[in-house]
């Protein structure tokens, strides 16, 4: 076999293939016995018809053509191995010569991944915010344990902000209730904008036995999306009381004994979360500072895959589990149809780029990924998706997503050894050093949002 490449572009290439026939013998041997299983031939059993009385009866040609069938993805491999090319998805191929007893010529259009050149990156240099907790981040953080904690009592007055309502709904559209449209005693907090739109308006002021009507738009139901006149009755008003901030609520809603010890436990904890925001931020910006970097030339065929792929998931996995399609998401996010082809066509864009490039890191720094990283961050993702250890594991391999996930562990190891390189200080002007920890898991959290990696996981999963 004789093969030559082509480059058509820094991601194409065209593979000029020759195969002198007799390296088709194999393939025209099986092809000779599929068509002997699946004929029959008067005075000949199944299996048994002679290779000549089957080009008589059926052809040389149909053998010829299941014979290159069958060698077609063997020469083709075989010249991509010759060639050492990276290819990207499946090949265009056209035969361009197939002379019996001769030779077979084809020819095979592929993408591949461009060839990158990787700078010196120990240059760049980013900011990011300082980590500062205050006293009110303190003292909100313990206000929001004492809202768990909430009781409630029934009082005879007017309800108020924050106060808990029981309510009958009853909708109306066009003057008519609908099927779906009665609802007797929901729990409402007022101010929670848990209801409908509106809600809030009509039963402030209103004591048990009270009624308002208020126009909204329904959220989901038969008459999803429509205008709806909603008559409300409140049945019961009950005020919200919160525990004394003392010892016995630290004791109560902590394994600590003093309040003190449990403020100090909330800055700890809110050290912690800032530091892995702060460790997040820098992996960002690294990432956005070796990109710009780099030139990298996308294939235009990957593009419009993932562009495709991005969109179908959005649509009919993240929005139909929120019972929403993309004209009223669109809508709620106050965008147009072609900013959002836009924003998608950047991300798929940088998903890519920073795929290739960590890529190529991953080859450069010559990077592993151990059994231990791996479960590690499978561990992670399926915390992240809401799944058992095992139930993402078994959901991963049914997909055949672990090279996938390999693939992650690997860029975001090569994403860690940009982000040391570089210099990183904070809004105060502070050297931060990241926790090897932190580095780790922000830097895979940020690859995986860049190639939308968590999308793609929820669709093999789903």
């Amino acid at each position: 076999m004789k093969s030559a490449v082509e480059t058509l572009n820094p991601t194409r290439v065209r593979l000029t293939v020759e195969v002198p026939f007799e390296e088709l013998k194999d393939s025209l041997d099986a092809a000779y016995k599929k068509i002997n299983q699946q004929v029959t031939v008067k005075g000949f059993r199944r299996g048994k018809i002679p290779a000549r009385v089957i080009d008589q009866r059926f052809g040389r040609g149909a053998v010829l053509e299941e014979a290159v069938n069958d060698a077609l993805p063997k020469f083709y491999t075989n010249a991509v191995n010759e060639a050492e090319l990276n290819v990207l998805g499946q090949p265009e191929v056209d035969i361009t010569e197939l002379k019996d007893n001769e030779l077979l010529a084809f020819t095979a259009e592929v993408d591949i991944r461009p060839t990158l050149e990787i700078p010196d990156y120990s240059g760049i240099e980013v900011e990011v915010d300082a980590v500062e907790v205050s006293d009110e981040d303190v003292e909100k953080s313990v206000e929001q344990l004492r809202e768990r904690f909430a009781t409630t009592a029934v009082v005879e007055r007017a309800a108020v902000d924050g106060d808990v309502v029981t309510v009958d709904l009853e909708a109306k559209v066009e003057g008519e209730v609908l099927a779906d449209g009665i609802a007797n005693g929901v729990s409402y907090t007022i101010g929670s904008g848990e209801l409908l739109d509106g809600i809030d308006e009509a039963v402030t002021g209103l004591e048990a036995g009270g009624s308002a009507t208020f126009t909204s738009e329904l959220k989901g139901g038969s008459a999803q999306g429509k205008e709806a006149s909603v008559k409300v009755d409140v049945t019961e008003v009950k005020a919200r009381e919160l525990p004394e901030l003392d010892d016995e609520f630290a004791q109560m809603a902590s394994e600590f004994d003093t309040l003190d010890e449990l403020k100090a436990d909330s800055r700890k904890r809110l050290e912690r979360m800032k530091k892995f925001d702060q460790a997040t931020q820098a992996q960002e910006k690294v990432l956005e500072a070796l990109l710009e970097l780099i030139e990298v030339p996308i294939p235009e065929k990957l593009l419009e895959d993932e562009i495709r792929t991005r969109k179908h998931n959005l649509e009919h996995h993240q929005l139909g589990q929120m019972g929403l399609d993309l004209v009223k998401y669109l809508e709620i996010q106050g965008k147009t149809e072609e900013e959002f082809d836009a924003e998608t066509k950047e991300q798929a864009e940088k998903g890519i780029k920073t795929q290739f490039v960590l890529d190529e890191l991953v080859n450069k720094e010559k990077l592993n990924v151990s059994q231990e990283e791996l479960t590690e961050h499978l561990m992670r993702r399926a915390q992240s998706s809401g799944m058992s250890p095992d139930q993402f594991a078994q959901a991963v391999v049914e997909g055949g997503q672990v090279p996938m996930l390999v693939g992650e562990v690997a860029r975001g190891k090569a994403l860690a050894v940009v982000v040391e390189a570089a210099a990183v200080k904070d809004t105060n002007g502070e050297v931060v050093d990241l926790e090897d920890e932190e580095e780790t898991e922000a830097a895979e959290a940020v690859v995986a949002e860049a190639e939308g990696a968590d999308e793609k996981a929820e669709k093999s999963e789903g």
